[in-house]
């Protein structure tokens, strides 16, 4: 196993040399980084099998974009293929510049074939990892990259340990067929979609799977130096443990917000998710050269055959390097696929760091409660078809059994104009008809339909409670919330208790997130201040769930003061 970082934190700053080699201009303390991604289709070869993929500037995964806290960073998206696009910067606060958000038909329309538009914001309170992505339909398969986001310049990173490098570590997911004909067949027939062929790590599936030896992502390492792995779940629809055999990571940042480090062998990430991990790259001793096998596959609660149960492998590898087959291999354990308990456990030991420098600004009063049902329902087939779901009817998920209906004019577009026809402000606070969560599901499963939002005013206090079903089977669900950091103040199994779970919330230092797992068969308790006015979707970052509908749209009114207020939208904002 690695060892133990030294238990005093060294306050440091790290050097990244030539890391940024970008365009690049001042604005008010802070630097303006410049890129450009144009949007192309290119052939890639991956399980034997050739296809057409969209590609950011010809990358898969694409570019990695460097910045610093406080620095403003202009993207120009160029729409070069066929079907259209948006870009989300997931993660990202965009306080005051919902416009850049980037989810189509909620902060924009899309970007359409031989069009452009301009990302421009500013990062504000952050550092870490977060990532960039599509967001329209199923494009994020293969349109998406890291954001390395490092401290302002003479601020030190509060890491127990310098690392000698930073590693981006990408999860993806391979499909040998097109994903977008995948989706478009499943919501047609009601069906579950086709599950991926492969994961991938920084793009490559590893040697675990056919015809693939040769594409497989090599980590090499010098003894005795420490790594900061940025690990990033880009996949679309599974969470995944990820281990490294015969190494422990000690954990230091999730969701570009600190936490207390912790070590552990294991790591649990949701789509959606970053983990920042220190790794020691400590040789074994009796076999120096040996080669140790990075470990990813699918934390899954749901059917067999709803993900892919596969394994994918990259290496780390000690210099002087060699071939996989010709030196020792040793191979990490993972826990087993449906493992809720160290889902939970692990979860649980995320804390902020809640100190003077990074203080965990926990709500301690809430002016608006809310309660959502959050899991899967049934559509009736409709009248001269038949349905693969089940017992003949069609997939579908929902929040407080409302299955959102996606518009098709922008929703932020429509809060500073007119909202007549394009959503109501009425999304219920809480299931209109309760019922046992955890237990045995009712009869009825259909779901309503709607673009229902909650409009919230400026800066109030909200806490949310997350509630899974267990519908259709009792599934782990990632919620996403654009626009915003929230604090997990709770979380447990079983059917949340408004009497008895809320004396046990943790209001001192509480993980600060943009994604969290709502436990399988259980609940999480999440508050944040709306302080960020514009339109923000919060949705399940399982892509199946979010396109049967499991999502909905938070409104924020504008503040009074200048500064509280939604930026005008820019010249050229996409038009639906």
């Amino acid at each position: 196993m690695g060892a133990a970082p030294p238990s005093s934190w060294l306050a440091f700053i790290l050097f990244f040399g030539t890391l940024v080699a970008l365009p690049q201009s001042s604005h008010g303390g802070g630097t303006t980084r410049h890129y450009t991604f144009n949007v192309t289709m290119k052939k890639v070869t991956r399980l034997c099998t050739t296809r057409a993929i969209p590609t950011v500037n010809g990358q898969f995964p694409g570019p990695k974009i460097v910045t610093r806290e406080g620095d403003r960073v202009v993207v120009k998206v160029l729409n070069n293929v066929k079907d259209n696009v948006t870009i989300h910067w997931h993660g990202v606060r965009q306080l005051r510049t919902g416009w850049s958000d980037g989810p189509a038909y909620v902060t924009q329309c899309p970007i359409q074939t031989g069009q452009s538009f301009v990302y421009n914001f500013t990062i504000t309170g952050q550092r870490g990892t977060l990532f960039w992505h599509a967001h329209v339909s199923w494009m994020r398969a293969t349109l998406y990259g890291a954001i390395v986001i490092l401290p302002k310049r003479g601020v030190p990173y509060p890491l127990p340990v310098k690392p000698y490098k930073d590693v981006p570590v990408i999860f993806g997911e391979w499909f040998n067929a097109d994903p977008e004909t995948i989706v478009a067949q499943a919501l047609q027939t009601g069906a579950g979609p086709n599950v991926s062929d492969a994961f991938t790590i920084n793009g490559l599936p590893g040697p675990l799977y056919n015809c693939s030896s040769k594409d497989t992502f090599k980590l090499k390492v010098l003894p005795g130096k420490w790594y900061l792995l940025r690990l990033i779940n880009a996949a679309l629809n599974d969470e995944l443990f990820f281990s490294i055999a015969n190494h422990t990571l000690t954990v230091v940042d999730v969701d570009a917000a600190y936490v207390k480090p912790f070590r552990t062998d294991i790591v649990l990430i949701t789509p959606g998710q970053t983990t920042n991990v220190l790794l020691r790259a400590e040789p074994d001793a009796g076999c120096p050269a040996a080669t140790h096998l990075m470990l990813a596959r699918p934390y899954g609660t749901g059917q067999p055959g709803t993900f892919d149960n596969t394994t994918v492998a990259a290496v780390l590898e000690y210099a002087p390097p060699g071939h996989i087959r010709s030196l020792p291999l040793f191979r990490p354990s993972l826990p087993a696929l449906n493992d809720t308990a160290f889902a939970a456990n692990y979860s649980a030991r995320l804390r902020s760091l809640a100190t003077p420098d990074y203080p965990a600004n926990v709500p301690r009063a809430v002016d608006r409660s809310f309660f959502f049902a959050v899991g899967l329902g049934t559509n009736p087939c409709p009248v001269n078809q038949t349905c693969q779901g089940p017992n003949g009817t069609m997939f579908t998920a929902s929040m407080n059994n409302v299955s959102f209906n996606m518009p098709t004019t922008a929703l932020l577009q429509a809060h500073y104009g007119s909202v007549a026809g394009v959503y109501t402000p009425d999304f219920p606070v809480a299931p209109l008809e309760p019922f046992n969560y955890t237990g045995t599901p009712p009869n009825n499963t259909n779901v309503s339909h709607g673009t229902k939002v909650v409009v919230l005013d400026y800066n109030t206090s909200v806490e949310v409670v997350l509630q899974a079903t267990s519908i259709l089977g009792a599934e782990s669900h990632p919620l996403h919330l654009h626009g915003f950091d929230f604090f997990v103040v709770g979380q447990g199994f079983g059917n949340y208790d408004s009497s008895k779970d809320p004396p046990k919330f943790n209001l001192v230092d509480p993980v600060q997130r943009n994604t969290v797992g709502v436990p399988a068969g259980g609940w999480v308790a999440i508050r944040f201040f709306a302080d960020n006015p514009g339109v923000w979707f919060m949705h399940c970052h399982l892509e199946v769930h979010t396109s049967w509908g499991l999502k909905m749209a938070w409104v924020v009114n504008d503040g009074p003061l200048p500064e509280q207020k939604l930026m005008p939208p820019p010249a050229d904002l996409p038009k639906c």
